[in-house]
């Protein structure tokens, strides 16, 4: 191992420890509310940094960038709707939500609250949104583990050993995240997501910039520099409707992409933050927060692509471009001791965004076999104490399964978070919405918007027919329709079956009056 390496890996061991012991001072927990959503005690700051964190994971600064890195600024789609879905999703679901949590029996997860909400006493619907956490977490934990492994094998590896490299990197990032989520749980989480969020935004603000000033410097603009570095088109690169090439961007291509929005609706590891802001006060300075580092980090994460195709002395290729933040910092901070540490800071940076999502998925899936599945419909006379150590079970048995799944070092981060995200979005995105503003909304309705949209993107995503899918065949994104088609099929069911009891409307109602 070279001197820049060991130096880059005292930054990373120094930023693990740190975590782990955050988790350790976070380990109080008195019962399965306080290990689950912290006793809904979160102020503005730490619950708008750490839902931001959560929601980002390592594709904003590695999946991002190099997808706008070979393509080009029509890719900058993705981050539109990103950024329109956080604004709604802050907007329209975050203070409600959290007022109909308390208001639904004080439901701790999204699975109770589904079944709160209709009050589903055979809890068909608690376990059926429980299976879809764990299935689609699985594979979503797994994007987060795939970036931590190429991470170390990019720093640390060499022509000979990356897959070895690959192996050890994933390894160390499991178990440092199954460590202090273990210990600590939702306040572990959020307090180590709150610091994680700082540092990476301050990671992908500073070498964007950095990068900008090197390209004008020796090429006199980013145009020059795009042409030095064999892009056919600059204008088009540069361009939202046409891609490197210069051919137009098609209209599939941008609806899939601003369809990215609607998958917020549904991902339970940012509405469960939600769920655990201390006052609607709170919820209000915690939406301004996150709607601004968002803009931030997308756009910083957008330019990033784009400046590192003119910068980085080396051109990448389909295989290795999602490693464009971690080769545009190695080029940046190379010469003496100082510099290259910094560096290895700011490629932690990669590490807090791996962390901050695979903690709170880990989290969540827990949460979801413990208080849903094992004390919600296997022994519900369960103490506090059984239920709590089956759910750190869970993280353990859900990480292994993430950690197989993250073994191909050829897997794509963006394609990993791509299906969790639609899987999420179609199934729980429009029975979240109906369930928070349409007082006739039933249970029927509801079991067959969620069966819907994750039977839907299944198929679309994964379903050969002709020897290709239906996803890469149309080139449109499974989220888009599996959304509208799961949300007609709840609506149809809704409203060709029995109305909700009044007891369920009355809870319905005091949601719009009550002040928690």
């Amino acid at each position: 191992m070279t001197e820049k390496q060991i130096i880059i890996l005292v930054a990373f061991g120094a930023y693990m420890l740190m975590m782990i012991l955050i988790g350790a001072l976070s380990s109080k927990n008195k019962n399965n509310e306080d290990y689950f959503l912290g006793g809904r005690g979160l102020g503005s700051w730490t619950a708008a940094l750490s839902a931001q964190a959560s929601d980002m994971s390592g594709w904003l600064l590695m999946g991002l960038p190099g997808a706008i890195y070979l393509a080009g600024t029509g890719e900058v789609w993705i981050a539109i709707g990103l950024f329109i879905g956080t604004v709604l999703n802050w907007y329209l679901v975050a203070r409600r939500l959290r007022k109909y949590t308390i208001v639904a029996n004080n439901s701790l997860t999204i699975p109770s609250f589904f079944e709160n909400r209709f009050h589903d006493k055979k809890g068909i619907l608690k376990i059926a949104a429980s299976l879809i956490i764990i299935v689609f977490f699985a594979v979503y934990t797994a994007s987060a583990f795939s970036s931590g492994a190429k991470l170390f094998a990019n720093v640390f590896g060499s022509a000979d050993n990356a897959d070895t490299m690959y192996l050890i990197g994933l390894t160390i990032a499991s178990v440092v995240i199954l460590v202090y989520t273990f210990m600590g749980g939702f306040k572990a989480v959020c307090y180590t997501d709150f610091v994680q969020g700082i540092l990476m935004l301050i990671a992908i603000l500073a070498v964007p910039i950095i990068a900008y000033v090197g390209i004008t410097g020796d090429y006199g603009s980013v145009t020059a520099s795009l042409s030095a570095k064999g892009v056919a088109d600059p204008a088009g690169y540069l361009s939202l409707m046409k891609d490197s090439e210069g051919n137009p961007i098609t209209a599939v291509s941008i609806i899939s992409n601003l369809g990215w929005a609607l998958g917020y609706f549904g991902m339970p590891h940012i509405l469960i933050r939600f769920m655990a802001i201390k006052s609607d006060a709170e919820v209000k300075k915690s939406r301004v927060i996150a709607i601004v580092w968002v803009i931030l980090s997308l756009g910083a994460a957008s330019l990033l692509g784009v400046f590192a195709r003119g910068f980085l002395a080396e051109v990448l290729d389909g295989t290795n471009s999602e490693t464009v933040f971690i080769k545009t910092i190695l080029q940046i901070f190379d010469g003496n001791f100082v510099l290259i540490f910094i560096g290895g800071i700011f490629l932690c940076g990669i590490l807090a965004a791996i962390m901050s999502t695979a903690d709170s998925q880990l989290l969540v899936t827990a949460s979801a076999v413990s208080e849903d599945m094992y004390k919600g419909a296997i022994n519900k006379k369960a103490s506090e104490k059984n239920a709590l150590l089956v759910g750190k079970i869970a993280v353990v048995a859900v990480a292994i399964v993430a950690y197989i799944i993250a073994l191909d070092p050829n897997s794509s981060i963006m394609g990993l978070v791509s299906n969790a995200w639609a899987g999420f979005g179609a199934a729980f995105g429009p029975v979240v919405l109906l369930s928070l503003f349409w007082k006739r909304f039933n249970l029927p309705g509801a079991v067959a918007g969620m069966a819907t949209g994750a039977a839907f993107v299944i198929f679309w995503d994964y379903i050969k027919i002709g020897g290709e899918t239906l996803g890469s065949s149309t080139g449109l994104y499974s989220l888009v329709i599996g959304f509208f088609l799961a949300a007609l099929v709840a609506v149809v069911v809704t409203l060709c079956t029995k109305a909700p009891s009044k007891e369920i409307t009355d809870d319905f109602e005091k949601v719009n009056t009550v002040e928690i």
